[in-house]
């Protein structure tokens, strides 16, 4: 919730919340809803998952540190930020600094949260928590969790954003992260 806004329209109340189907990375969840003013009765299906990070990861001479993988869903290799899931009793802070170290073999002693967002909070419960790592260095080698095939990439920022622009660059998560990460003041 906003600390500036002052939403208008009431939270709906959960009347049934029934588990239907369970993979690894998320639940699928039915629920009934009593909604205030609405007379439709029908079902809303949510995907239950982890928090999510992503990390925007920054080498001292501002080269952006990016991972290149296959994905499924959209059926094409793409270029993204380093990030994943959040294990059970991670902050997100242990998960991003773990996810950079796995994915790309860098760490970073400077970090900063730049941001939360919902990546389409109409079906999916979770949020992504997204960080920038300043002074990223290559420190060992990546320790991928055998269903990830990642090459690293880095690029001069100045070139990511232009990808970006171009939509070669179009997972939503990661233009959050871009969007947070330009808005920022300093």
């Amino acid at each position: 919730m906003s600390d500036t806004f002052s939403f208008t329209k009431p939270k709906w109340q959960v009347v049934k919340d029934k588990k239907v189907f369970e993979t690894p990375i998320f639940d699928l969840h039915e629920f009934s809803l009593d909604a205030p003013g609405q007379i439709i009765d029908h079902p809303f299906y949510v995907l239950k998952a982890p928090e999510w990070i992503n990390v925007i990861a920054l080498t001292a001479d501002k080269q952006i540190v990016l991972v290149e993988q296959y994905r499924v869903g959209v059926d094409e290799t793409t270029l993204e930020l380093p990030g994943g899931m959040m294990d059970e009793g991670e902050t997100p802070l242990e998960a991003a600094k773990r996810e950079l170290l796995e994915e790309t073999g860098c760490s970073s002693d400077h970090w900063e949260l730049i941001g939360k967002t919902s990546s389409n909070p109409a079906i999916l419960s979770n949020f992504t928590h997204l960080y920038l790592a300043t002074e990223c260095e290559f420190t060992g080698s990546q320790k991928t969790d055998g269903t990830e095939d990642i090459a690293v990439q880095t690029l001069p920022l100045d070139e990511f954003l232009d990808l970006v622009r171009s939509g070669t660059v179009h997972h939503a998560i990661v233009l959050a992260a871009v969007a947070q990460f330009l808005l920022r003041k300093d």
